[in-house]
Parts: structure tokens; sequence; C-alpha cells
């Protein structure tokens, strides 16, 4: 008797651009799956060929879509039945493929009777029967002690980094958005030859933030400012315009998950950024400015997830450095 493994990859509605390259990378297409919504607004799911005892990688951001009209919840709830499908439909291993991963910030209680929504999603998707979890750049990398199943967690920043190395700019400093980032952009610094400097920012309540002013010498340099994504751009606007008025000749952003709510295009077409330098974990709408710039992370997750479907080893992807930053 023998066993041939079968890899079998989905993609659901919230970035099928992103499914389509890793497809492309790893040789294989999208397996055919139906996906609408209700018009009461509930989710439906069907797998349209046999998955049994395939290992099944669904690519689900869970993020807003315009294209396809679905929303943030839309997004979670179609992973979950698609998930749910998949573990009725007999396959062998249901593997979540979500680099954005969706109410990552809500991953501690700020006030009292505050719900810890990242460690109930982590829970949800433990519930609906994923076996594995991967995902990019999550905003606090202690989520992944949320959850019960293994988590890949891989990173764009070094492809991030590559970006500004190859522009072969001199005199960079790289700017960290706030003390918690700090760690983050050190690491980039390092990477890139650049020297460090940080803001002086509070934040007195849910998307408002307050900056100071730089620590560090800016002056006369390229500064870049660096953090795992952008909401709603008018801390990152100010940011840049506060570098800017200590002295930097020029300015420039780097994130990997362009989540762009709200005002956020009308912030970032007015910021002094030259180059808004984001990845492709969340669908960008076709009135994005011009001066965002978007690599795709399509490779490394394909990467990352030919070494989960072969049982290799995932930290190979990063040269044995797991999490990098």
């Amino acid at each position: 008797m023998s066993y041939g493994k079968r890899l079998k990859l989905f993609s659901g509605r919230a970035n099928p651009d992103i499914a389509k390259a890793i497809g492309a990378e790893l040789g294989v297409g999208l397996s055919p799956v139906v996906l609408k919504t209700f018009s009461n607004g509930e989710v439906y799911c069907r797998f349209e060929e046999s998955i049994r005892d395939a290992d099944v990688f669904i690519v689900q951001p869970t993020c807003t879509n315009a294209d396809t009209g679905v929303t943030t919840n839309d997004a979670l709830m179609e992973l979950m039945v698609m998930i749910d499908a998949a573990v009725a439909a007999s396959a062998h291993r249901v593997i979540a493929v979500t680099p954005w991963y969706g109410y990552s910030r809500q991953d501690k209680q700020s006030a009292p009777r505050e719900p810890v929504s990242a460690r109930m999603v982590a829970r949800m998707l433990e519930s609906a029967g994923a076996d594995r979890l991967l995902a990019m750049d999550l905003h606090a990398g202690q989520l992944q002690g949320m959850f019960k199943i293994p988590v890949d967690h891989m990173t764009a920043m070094r492809l991030l980094a590559q970006y500004f190395i190859d522009l072969e700019m001199e005199d960079l400093v790289v700017v960290a958005p706030d003390a918690g980032r700090v760690k983050l952009n050190k690491s980039f610094a390092k990477c890139v030859g650049a020297d460090l400097a940080i803001l002086d920012k509070e934040r007195p309540r849910h998307q408002v933030a307050e900056i100071g002013h730089v620590i560090g010498d800016v002056r006369g340099k390229t500064a870049i400012i660096v953090d795992d994504m952008i909401d709603t751009a008018g801390t990152l606007r100010a940011a840049g315009e506060m570098v800017m008025r200590a002295g930097a000749s020029r300015v420039f952003a780097a994130a990997t998950h362009p989540v762009f709510s709200g005002q956020a295009y009308d912030n970032l077409a007015a910021s002094p950024f030259e180059e808004i330098v984001v990845t492709d974990t969340i669908a960008l709408s076709p009135q994005a400015p011009a001066n965002v710039r978007v690599l795709s992370c399509a490779g490394v997750l394909a990467d990352s997830i030919s070494q989960v479907f072969r049982g290799g080893s995932v930290s190979e992807v990063f040269g044995s450095e797991y999490q990098l930053f």
C-alpha cells in the first residue's frame, strides 16, 4: 500500500489575487470552490471537487475587499465555513493561510470590560477545525501564544529591506514610529545599513495618536518610517511631516499590511512621502495614490506552504532565522 499526499489550494474572496500568485509560485492552480453571500447576509461555501485526505490550504486574509464586496467580518465568517466544509469533506489537514490576521490589534484589555478579540478569533479558528495557521507579520508576536495549534509566523521585512537596499541610497536613517516598534526598526536599520531614530508618540484613544518630537538625528538624511501596518494613515502622515520638519531631506514609509481604511488614501496623497512601500497581503483599491508601491509576498508564502506540505523546515525560508523581526 502507498499513500501519495495531495495539496489543494483554495482562495476566499478577501484577496484572490494573492492566492493566484501563490498558486503560480507553487506551480498549482486554485481548486474550484463556490462562494457567495445570500440576500440575508449569510455566507455559503461548497468545494467542487473531492478533497478527501488532501492537505487543504485556504488563503483568506480577514480584510475588506471592495471589488468582491466582502467586509472584514464577512471574510472571517467565510474562512470559518470553508474550514468547516473542508473538515466535513474528510480533508487530511486544513491549514488557514491568513497573510493579514484581522482583530490582531485587540490583543489585550486596554480598559476594563473590553474583549481580547484576537484570542477569540484564535479560538474560533481552532473550533472550526483548522489544524495549522500561517500568518504574516502579526501585530504582536505574542499572538502565537493564543493558539493551541501550530502557528507559522512569516515576515515580509526582508522583502521590504531588500527593496531599499536595491535603491542604493546614502545617509539613511530608519525611524521607529513609537517605542513599541524599536526592535523591528533596529533590525531593519541593521539590515539596510542605516542609523536609527525614534518618534515620541502617545495614543490617547483608539485610532488617535499624538506625536511629540524626533529622538535622534535625521537632519539632511533620507528617512524610512517602518511599521507592520498602515490603517487610516493619519498618524503616518503626521510622522512624515514631523520628520521633514526635523530636517530630513527625503522620507519614505514601509509596512507589510496596507489596511488603508477611512481617509487613508487622502492622507497618503497629501503626505510628504516619496513612496509608501507595502505588500499585497491586503488587496488595494484602484483609487490608491500614485506614491503607493506594492511588493508581492507570494513567494515567501508559497515557500512556507511548500515546507509545511512536505514536512520540511519553515525556518529555512528565512535562513534559519524563524522570526527575523
